[in-house]
Formats: structure tokens, C-alpha cells, sequence
């Protein structure tokens, strides 16, 4: 996934090698000013101009690649009935490694508006529907409860497994059962890794979000956001929610 999936160094030097139509591989030089101390982009701009070099940023190169191509896929939308009232279940298809992840979402907002959202990162390999039917985690309660006070929200649940085809069948089957109109009925409903950064990101930007205030027990500076097109507002305690 290159910088679609993380806004890093190495991840650019490859992207940039492949773009260009060579073989995908780099070398990454750190530049150190004559202190010692590491050059940033103001020093690099001198010493770029000083000897004809081409200069580029990661977040030029995240936004070049997010208008020529995409790395996740939206696959189904169904309702949700939960104990915390009607959300709409959207999956996603993550196209590099096959993983499916799974979007709740809480009414509407409108454009550049900040929405509330609590991003689930999970390397577990048991069903991501065990996480919406009956005997859901106790750390999904909270999120859920706190969307649904607020109007709106996404619940982002960014899962990394094997069993990625038994999700979207179990899914689709859902689906059919929700034909008639009716939303699905669930008896009781149940921290964003820098690996998921990118990917998370263009499911947020699909759903048209750009503004995020998000949901958290610990908030922390979040590295590279801004280059998909997001800006975290707000850093929400999660402990409100209880």
C-alpha cells in the first residue's frame, strides 16, 4: 500500500521508484545539517536549490496517489437495529492484503463538519460480527452508547486476519435476511495502530468525512493524518462515555 497505508519515509522511497516505472526499491539518506542536528524541510529547500535537486513531499506524493488510485473497496451497506438505536453497517474491502473492515455509522453530518469517531484496531482472528451480536466486547459498549448520545458518529472497527472471506459471506447473509425493508435486530450490541493510518483514513474520506473529533481513552499527537485530507479538532475522553 506504499504511503496509502502509511505516511512514512520508506514507504515513499518505494512508491516513488515504482511510479517512475523502476523496480520498487530505494535508499534513504538522513541529512544532518553542519551541527549534527537532522535537516528539515526549510534546510532541505536551500540545499535543493544549492545543486538543481527535485524536492517532494510525502503528503504531494499521499495526495498524487489518492487521484489516481484507491486501496479499499466499499462492499455492502446494511441497517442495524441496535440497543443503541438504528446505525448503518458499511464493510470495506482492503485491496492490498484482502482484510475486511467494517464501518457503524450514527446519522448524518454535513461537509467539513467535525464527526465523532472511535477507530477499533484489532488483530484478533474471531468473527468482527462477534463485536455486533449478542455477547459483544465490554470495550464496544462505550463507543456505541456515546455516538448514539451525540446524534451521529462512526464506529471504525479496522480488523487484521486470515478469515476474511467468512466475514463478507456471514455479511452478505445478513443482508438477504434484511430485504424486506426492515433493519437487522441485535439483542445486544457490543486505538488507531500507525499501520492502519491510511487505510482508515480513505474509509473516513469515503464517507465523507475531513474533520474528526476522536474518541479516546489516550490522546496523542497523530502522525500524517493530514496528508489523506483529515484533521483531528478534538481528542474526546472516552471516559465520558461511562
Amino acid at each position: 500500500g506504499g504511503v496509502l497505508r502509511r505516511t512514512g519515509h520508506t514507504e515513499a522511497a518505494v512508491d516513488l521508484a515504482r511510479l517512475a516505472g523502476f523496480y520498487p526499491a530505494g535508499v534513504l539518506v538522513e541529512i544532518l545539517n553542519e551541527d549534527g542536528t537532522m535537516a528539515r524541510l526549510p534546510q532541505l529547500k536551500k540545499m535543493a536549490d544549492r545543486h538543481d535537486l527535485r524536492i517532494i513531499s510525502i503528503k504531494d506524493l499521499v495526495a498524487y496517489r489518492l487521484r489516481t488510485e484507491c486501496i479499499v473497496q466499499r462492499e455492502l451497506v446494511l441497517p442495524l437495529e441496535t440497543r443503541y438505536g438504528l446505525f448503518n453497517l458499511v464493510a470495506y474491502r482492503q485491496l492490498t492484503s484482502e482484510d475486511v473492515h467494517v464501518a457503524l455509522i450514527h446519522g448524518e453530518w454535513l461537509p467539513d463538519e467535525p464527526v465523532l469517531t472511535r477507530v477499533h484496531s484489532s488483530t484478533e482472528t474471531r468473527d468482527v460480527l462477534s463485536a455486533l451480536l449478542p455477547g459483544v466486547g465490554p470495550g464496544l459498549h462505550a463507543p456505541l452508547e456515546f455516538i448514539a448520545r451525540e446524534g451521529k458518529g462512526i464506529l471504525l472497527y479496522m480488523r487484521h486476519s486470515e478469515n476474511r472471506e467468512g466475514i463478507l459471506t456471514q455479511l452478505k447473509s445478513l443482508q438477504r435476511q434484511s430485504n424486506d425493508g426492515q433493519p437487522l435486530k441485535l439483542g445486544h450490541p457490543g486505538s488507531m495502530d500507525q499501520r492502519d493510518f491510511g487505510v482508515g483514513a480513505q474509509i473516513l474520506r469515503d464517507l465523507q468525512v475531513s474533520k474528526i473529533r476522536l474518541l479516546t481513552n489516550s490522546p496523542k499527537r497523530r502522525v500524517g493524518l493530514i496528508g489523506y485530507g483529515l484533521e483531528i479538532v478534538e481528542n474526546v475522553q472516552m471516559n465520558a462515555a461511562e
